[in-house]
C-alpha cells in the first residue's frame, strides 16, 4: 500500500492550514508534507518542533550539521537533498556540504565536534560517554547546546522516519542535490 500524497483539498481538516502554509513557503507542497498530512498530529508536532529547533541555541549552520548527521545515518534521501539545497542557498562552503553528505570529518574543529556529538547521541540513544561529552564541551559547547542537539535529534527523527515510511519521493526542486545512501546493510528503500 502506498501512502497518499495530499493536496490542500484532500488533506484531513486538521492538516489543511499546514499544507497550505508549506505550499506558500515552498511554492509547492513538498512530498513529505503531502504524505504526513494524513496525520495532522504528526505534521503539527514536526512543524512545531522544527520551529522550536530553529529558535534553539545552535546557529543555522550548526543546526544543519545536526540534521545532516541524522539524515545520513538514517539514510533519508529526501532530507539530505533538501538540507543540501538549504545550505547551498545559505552559501555554505561546498566542501562542508560534501563532507556532511558523505559522513566525513569536517575541517572546522568545532563543527566536527558537533557532528561527532550528534552521532554519539544517536548511537547511544542519549547515553553519551563522559569522554564524548567532555570533547563536546572542550570544543566550546555548553549544556544547553547538548540538550538542543537532543531537540534536533527528536525533531528530525520524526521527519526522517516518516519520510522513509511513506516513501516520500524527491521533488524536482531538490533533484540537483539527489543523494543515495551508501549501502551499509540497512534497508535503504526510501
Amino acid at each position: 500500500m502506498s501512502f497518499v500524497s495530499h493536496t490542500v483539498e484532500t488533506a484531513p481538516e486538521g492538516s489543511k492550514p499546514m499544507v497550505e502554509g508549506a505550499r506558500k513557503k515552498f511554492g509547492f507542497i513538498p512530498s513529505p508534507v503531502a504524505r504526513i498530512a494524513e496525520s495532522p498530529e504528526l505534521l503539527a508536532t514536526f512543524m512545531g518542533n522544527t520551529a522550536a529547533f530553529d529558535r534553539s541555541s545552535l546557529d543555522a549552520l550548526q543546526r544543519e550539521v545536526v540534521i545532516m548527521a541524522i539524515a545520513t545515518r538514517v539514510e533519508c534521501h529526501y532530507c539530505v537533498a533538501l538540507h543540501s539545497a538549504t545550505m547551498t542557498r545559505q552559501s555554505v562552503d561546498g566542501e562542508v556540504i560534501g563532507a556532511l553528505r558523505e559522513g566525513k570529518p569536517l575541517a572546522d574543529a568545532k563543527l566536527e565536534a558537533l557532528r561527532q556529538f550528534t552521532t554519539a547521541v544517536l548511537a547511544t540513544s542519549g547515553g553519551v560517554s563522559e569522554e564524548d561529552m567532555d570533547a563536546f564541551f572542550v570544543a566550546g559547547y555548553d549544556q544547553r547546546n547538548a540538550l538542543d542537539v537532543v531537540l534536533g535529534v527528536g525533531t528530525y527523527t520524526l521527519s526522517t522516519f516518516a519520510n522513509r515510511l511513506t516513501g516520500a519521493p524527491l521533488d524536482a526542486p531538490f533533484e540537483a542535490h539527489r543523494w543515495e545512501p551508501h549501502h551499509t546493510g540497512r534497508n535503504a528503500t526510501a
